[in-house]
């Protein structure tokens, strides 16, 4: 295990910066995912950490040692890709030991690491097959386990799942997680998919445009958006946004366009026109009987998704905003249907001109 520091790194092709002095610190033993849409500097950044792009300016630090200006080889670091990268002529004992041969390991400590990376990816029965001959799920733990072979310092993953249909990116990343309880090992994981980085993550580091908008745990990311961009990019549906005229600084009632008034707990810096967030968990179908919810607004069911254990509403207010509301799993209403919704004063987020978060607390 090994803790990686990055301190004011830089880097630009030509006149066009892609990362501006960015620093980060990623624990010993922990897993970090960086997510982004595409174009955010995700996997640029896992590249300059591996010493495949090369760090304009700033330091890198791997386990104590500066490695910004040392090739990938001298970095002791493994990274897994998008594309498997096998030697279709090799068996996937021979696709493990191939890296070890190059430097000169002994045969025995290569059998004993083969064999050991084997067990614990447990593929102890595809060692003499080749490639052609394993799924793709197969193939992407073989190249896991050709990093895992190497004992490096850390790992690097660059969306290693992208390439596997839906269900089996969900066993997969499980397995992940469990690889990586059981090793302990510093991993850093590439990803644009907001469902791995909730799964996976110790923290995570959320970049766009080239800069880091937040960093936090899962929870932490989820709950408490720094911004904007991290309020919409995490969670699937994304969070609502309803234009509110705030009447002073401080903590005040807001009003919706369609004249709801909400009383909320979130203190904003001036008065004047806000974006009010809510996720839809947190945006409830009332129904007749329920007298708890006195704060009501009315809206249009425009679409229902049924989901099993929940159902989303597509609505629309009465002055035409858009809302996804939920209900229970076992909802009645329809495409159509007029309801009252309930929001929960707690969850509530105002976002300023500048995408900035002010939450309630």
């Amino acid at each position: 295990m090994a803790a990686i520091q990055l301190e004011n790194v830089s880097k630009s092709y030509g006149a066009v910066s892609v990362i501006e002095n960015l620093s980060l610190t990623v624990d010993a033993g922990e897993l970090v995912v960086f997510l982004g849409p595409s174009g955010s500097g995700k996997s640029t950044l896992l590249r300059m950490i591996a010493g495949l792009e090369t760090i304009d300016r700033g330091s890198l630090t791997i386990g104590g040692l500066r490695c910004e200006s040392l090739p990938p080889g001298q970095r002791n670091v493994a990274m897994v890709f998008q594309n498997y990268a096998l030697y279709p002529h090799m068996t996937v004992r021979e696709n493990m030991a191939f890296g070890l041969r190059n430097i000169g390991l002994p045969t025995p400590e290569i059998d004993k690491r083969v064999a050991e990376a084997a067990r614990m990816l447990e593929m102890e029965a595809l060692l003499e097959r080749r490639p052609s001959q394993l799924s793709g799920g197969q193939r992407q733990r073989v190249a896991i386990g050709r990093a895992i072979v190497k004992e490096p310092k850390a790992f690097l993953f660059d969306e290693p799942l992208s390439n596997l249909d839906a269900a089996l990116r969900v066993r997969t990343r499980v397995e992940l997680a469990q690889l990586h309880q059981r090793m302990k090992a510093t991993m850093i994981y590439v990803t644009h998919d907001q469902t791995e980085a909730m799964t996976l993550a110790d923290r995570i580091v959320v970049l766009n445009k080239c800069k880091i908008e937040q960093i936090g745990s899962p929870m932490d990311v989820y709950l408490r958006p720094a911004s904007r961009f991290v309020a919409s990019f995490i969670g699937s549906p994304g969070m609502n946004f309803l234009p509110v005229e705030v009447p002073r600084p401080g903590r005040a009632p807001v009003t919706m366009r369609n004249g709801f008034q909400l009383e909320i707990d979130a203190a904003v810096p001036s008065g004047g026109q806000f974006d009010l967030g809510i996720r839809p968990e947190a945006v409830n179908v009332v129904t007749d009987g329920d007298t708890a919810s006195a704060a009501t607004t009315e809206a249009s069911v425009s679409v229902v998704e049924r989901l099993g254990e929940r159902t989303l509403a597509y609505c629309r207010l009465n002055d035409g905003t858009e809302i996804i509301a939920q209900d229970s799993g076992r909802s009645g209403i329809r495409a159509g249907d007029r309801v009252r919704l309930s929001f929960d004063p707690t969850a509530i987020h105002l976002f300023d001109a500048a995408g900035k978060s002010y939450a309630a607390h």
